[in-house]
C-alpha cells in the first residue's frame, strides 16, 4: 500500500522502516505537516500517516480524499486536532494508536518532577559556572507527600505505581473508576477535593471539549500552596497564562511541561535561530519555575518500535480488508 506520511523526521524513518521490513508497504516520507497546501504531496497514495501537530480539519481531509487517500493513521493516541465528523462524511477510515509503551510518558512525567522539585536545572547552570553553593536550591521529600493523578488510563496507572515506590499517597480524579486501581490502595476524589489536598499535580487526561482548560485560574486558586504541576497529556487541558500568573502570584510553587497549547509549527522544530513569535512561550522559557520539554515524553526506542508496528498494522488490516486496530471512533 503507498502511504504518506506527513511531518516525517529521521526517527520516524528509522522505526517505520524498521518494521515495514514485515509489512512490505511503499512509504513516502514528506517532511513537511499535512496541511490545505501540502495536502498534494499525498497524489496517488491510498494512505496517509499524520502526527499530532499536523492539521486535519475538513478543509485539510477534502484534499486528501481528493488525492485518492482513504485510510488516515495517526501515529499517535490523541485525535483532538481530527475533524472525525469530516472524516466520516468523506468516507475516510481513521485509526490511532490505542496503546505503546506507558512507562515512557509516565518515567518523563517524573523525570520533570525530580528537576522541578530539586531545582536540577539551576543547580546544573550554577555547578557549570563553578557556583556550588545551596542557596535557593532545597527541594522537598516526595515521600509522604500526596499526588493527584487527573487522568488515570494506563499511563496514569503506571504514574502511580511508580509514585507508591516514593511512598507518595495517591489521588485520582477520571470518569471511569478501575478497580484494580483501588484495590492498589489509591482512591477516586473529586477534583475539588483532589486540588486541595494534592502536593503535586499531573495531568493524564484526553484533550476534548470538557478538558480543555480544565485547570483554570478558578482550579488553581483552590489548589493546595506549594503545588508542583506537571503536564505530559495535552497543552490545552492547562490554561497556560493562568498557570504563569499563578506562578508570579505564589499560589503556585512550580509548573513543568512537556506540552503546549500553541505547540503546533514550534515544537519538533529547531527554532534556537529564530526570533520568539510567541512571548506566552517566551515567558516559559525565561521562568526560574518552569521546567519545559518540547513534547518528548513519548520519544523511547520501545514506545517508538510500538507506534511504528500498530501504524502499519493498521495500513495491512485496510489492505487486506480486515478490521482496523486502533479505528475512531
Amino acid at each position: 500500500m503507498k502511504v504518506a506520511v506527513f511531518s516525517a523526521r529521521s526517527y520516524d524513518r528509522e522505526a517505520l522502516d524498521k518494521a515495514n521490513a514485515a509489512h512490505g508497504h511503499d512509504l513516502r516520507y514528506i517532511e513537511a505537516a499535512l496541511a490545505p497546501q501540502t495536502a498534494a504531496m499525498a497524489a496517488a497514495c491510498e494512505g496517509a500517516c499524520i502526527f499530532v501537530n499536523d492539521r486535519a480539519d475538513a478543509d485539510t481531509l477534502q484534499a486528501l480524499s481528493a488525492q485518492g487517500v482513504r485510510l488516515l493513521a495517526l501515529r499517535c493516541s490523541g485525535f483532538n486536532h481530527v475533524d472525525v465528523p469530516a472524516a466520516q462524511d468523506l468516507g475516510l477510515a481513521l485509526t490511532r494508536v490505542a496503546e505503546y509503551s506507558p512507562y515512557s510518558v509516565a518515567e518523563h512525567t517524573v523525570a520533570l518532577l525530580l528537576a522541578l522539585n530539586r531545582h536540577l536545572l539551576q543547580a546544573t547552570r550554577q555547578a557549570r559556572s563553578g557556583n556550588f553553593a545551596l542557596d535557593g536550591l532545597i527541594g522537598s521529600d516526595l515521600h509522604g507527600k500526596t499526588v493527584g493523578i487527573i487522568g488515570v488510563g494506563r499511563i496514569g496507572s503506571v504514574l502511580a505505581r511508580i509514585l507508591q515506590g516514593f511512598g507518595c499517597r495517591i489521588l485520582a480524579n477520571d470518569v471511569v473508576h478501575d478497580p484494580a486501581f483501588e484495590a492498589a490502595g489509591h482512591r477516586y476524589v473529586p477534583l475539588a477535593t483532589l486540588a486541595a489536598e494534592s502536593d503535586v499535580i499531573s495531568l493524564h487526561c484526553p484533550l476534548t471539549d470538557a478538558t480543555r482548560h480544565l485547570i483554570d485560574a478558578r482550579f488553581l486558586g483552590h489548589c493546595k500552596p506549594g503545588l508542583l504541576l506537571v503536564n505530559t497529556s495535552r497543552g490545552a487541558v492547562l490554561d497556560t497564562a493562568a498557570a504563569l500568573q499563578a506562578l508570579d502570584a505564589g499560589r503556585i510553587a512550580g509548573l513543568a511541561l512537556d506540552v503546549y497549547e500553541f505547540e503546533a509549527g514550534v515544537f519538533f522544530e529547531d527554532r534556537s535561530a529564530s526570533a520568539h513569535q510567541d512571548p506566552l512561550l517566551a515567558a516559559l522559557q525565561q521562568h526560574p519555575k518552569v521546567v519545559l520539554t518540547g513534547h518528548q515524553g513519548f520519544f523511547t526506542r520501545e514506545a517508538m518500535h510500538d507506534i511504528a508496528e500498530s501504524v502499519l498494522a493498521q495500513f495491512s488490516a485496510f489492505a487486506r480488508n480486515m478490521p482496523l486496530p486502533g479505528r475512531v471512533p
